[in-house]
């Protein structure tokens, strides 16, 4: 396996407001829902913003046993979240952008109060917390809480020009070259894998008993005293891979039912128990398409927390994976078609697409909604924006893994493998 020492995700940066085409690249410190400024490292136990600690802290807050916090206690912002969807705002200027709608303790305790909502400390979950200069003054720990039970606090979140949106939409909505959306959208994806995995994992896997929050919602415990086993947040690995035809210059691309029509994208499938990265990328490709691959190249990762909620914690691993075999036998259960394309094929999908277009039209969506205009967004429409001539087909967007594999093949970005300097075949060439 050949790790790349550049990320493909910062390439070119893009200096125009102009629509975004493939032959340009966002200057992404990484990939979407990843860079969660955060997730720092995990402070000491005895530290005022650590879980335990804080926790501590809100736990006696919220019991009203005092109104204040000391001066040397971290400071609290709380993100709700409503069936997978967090909460969120819009400028509202001509700019439509959207940001979090983080709320501060009193502002929380507020809603709180005039919500039918029955708190419990329970259903708050620890994201982290941020430290300016590492002064414990100034540190600030971020929460986030499901009020899926709560119709009251809809309407009052609502009079205040919130929202409760999509993660997908938000993922749309986000202008990619901006540092601090993109922030926003990794806490966002963060919070909701957590709540997720919260709302699946309620029972003991072991003796059947209840599951319990523990160090401030980072685990769950059974409460059973002879059993007391510890869960942790599941992740799901999932394999991504662009199959390659190197004689032909060609890739194969698939499309399921349940795509946007005309879009074509990878191949992928969960890893299996007892099952390398390179066996996985092997057998998904066997059986889904009959096609055989032999040289398997790692290209990058890619948190997804958009999958259902079943599975809120997968990540995406990217490879190149080289055919030895082009005849292809499509499993019909599993896709509806897959196809080679030629480079200039690849080329035209990636070029007729204009992802920020879609940007926009999400924000603008959430704007709309955060003014209570529109109830219920059609994220799909937004993935199929074309420009002139109606395209044959087009890929994901820069959002996805998925692009960014598709991307580099077909322009074939100069990149270091392992501190070497590939020639032209890009990250395609084999050292």
């Amino acid at each position: 396996m050949r790790y790349l020492s550049k990320s493909i995700f910062s390439v070119k940066s893009l200096t125009s407001r102009k629509p975004y085409f493939s032959t340009m690249s966002i200057n992404l410190k990484a990939p979407v829902f990843a860079g969660n400024p955060i997730r720092s490292k995990t402070p000491k136990p005895t530290d005022p913003f650590s879980p335990t600690s804080a926790f501590q802290t809100l736990k006696t807050l919220l019991s009203g046993q005092t109104q204040i916090q000391e001066p040397s206690s971290p400071k609290f912002k709380v993100l709700p979240f409503r069936k997978g969807r967090p909460l969120a705002g819009s400028t509202g200027n001509s700019v439509k952008k959207w940001h979090l709608g983080w709320l501060n303790f009193v502002d929380f305790k507020g809603v709180l109060e005039g919500s039918d909502l029955k708190l419990s400390v329970d259903l708050l979950v620890y994201l982290g917390y941020e430290s300016k200069e590492e002064k414990e003054h100034d540190s600030v720990v971020y929460w986030a809480i499901d009020v899926s039970e709560s119709i009251s606090m809809v309407e009052e979140l609502g009079n205040r020009q919130f929202c409760f949106v999509e993660l997908r939409t938000l993922m749309v909505a986000t202008d990619w070259a901006d540092d601090s959306a993109m922030g926003e959208l990794a806490i966002a994806g963060h919070a909701r894998a957590l709540l997720e995995w919260h709302n699946t994992s309620r029972f003991c896997g072991s003796c059947g008993e209840i599951l319990v929050p523990a160090e401030a919602g980072r685990r769950k415990q059974c409460k059973k005293d002879s059993c007391m086993k510890k869960i942790y947040p599941r992740v799901d690995p999932v394999v991504i891979m662009l199959v390659i035809d190197k004689e032909n210059d060609r890739a194969l691309l698939s499309k399921q039912s349940r795509f946007v029509p005309r879009m074509w994208s990878c191949l992928a499938g969960f890893l299996e128990p007892g099952e390398s990265l390179e066996e996985a990328v092997r057998r998904e490709t066997w059986e889904e398409t009959g096609i055989k691959v032999g040289e398997v190249i790692y290209h990058s990762s890619q948190p997804w927390p958009v999958g259902p909620s079943s599975m809120p914690c997968q990540l995406m691993i990217g490879f190149f994976a080289y055919a030895t075999s082009l005849e292809i036998n499509v499993d019909k259960s599993e896709l509806e078609d897959a196809k080679w394309h030629s480079r200039e094929e690849v080329k035209k999908a990636l070029t007729f697409t204009e992802y920020e277009k879609a940007q926009k039209t999400s924000a603008y969506k959430v704007d709309q909604m955060c003014k209570g205009v529109v109830k219920g967004q059609n994220v799909a429409s937004d993935f199929n924006v074309e420009s002139g001539e109606l395209a044959s087909m087009f890929v994901p967007g820069p959002f996805a893994i998925a692009h960014h594999l598709i991307s580099s093949w077909a322009h074939q970005e100069q990149v270091s493998i392992n501190g070497i300097e590939t020639g032209k075949k890009g990250v395609l060439s084999r050292l």
